[in-house]
């Protein structure tokens, strides 16, 4: 079974993610948002399976940064699919694509091993 894993190949949640998944001996494809932006097709099919509102990262620096009226963009999907593609790193990591088409959002362990 091989999962895909998208994110920031620098992120100590994604570091987490490796370390697990490689421990457990699980086969990964890693997709790098830096090298690999996302696009609104790939967002679009997260969000058939989440909320907009758990999709986007609102602890990173990035996120705090913004102003009250880009943060309101990001609450419709059609004015926050440009900016999570411009902004790689509002999107929470990991999201972990499994075979089934299932996603999950960030690093919890017991959600990862139920999904495999």
């Amino acid at each position: 079974m091989s999962l895909k894993v998208y994110g920031i190949k620098n992120c100590d949640t994604m570091k987490k993610t490796f370390t697990f998944l490689e421990e457990k001996g699980i086969a990964y494809e890693f997709i790098d948002y830096k090298k690999q932006k996302p696009t609104a097709a790939l967002l679009t099919s997260f969000l058939e399976k989440t909320s907009l509102t758990s999709l986007v990262n609102k602890q990173g620096t990035t996120y705090r940064k913004m102003g009250d009226s880009q943060k309101a963009d990001l609450e419709n999907v059609k004015t926050a699919l440009p900016i999570l593609i411009d902004n790689s790193s509002m999107i929470k990591r990991p999201v972990i694509v499994y075979p089934d088409g299932s996603i999950t959002l960030g690093f919890v362990a017991n959600q990862i091993l139920a999904k495999i």
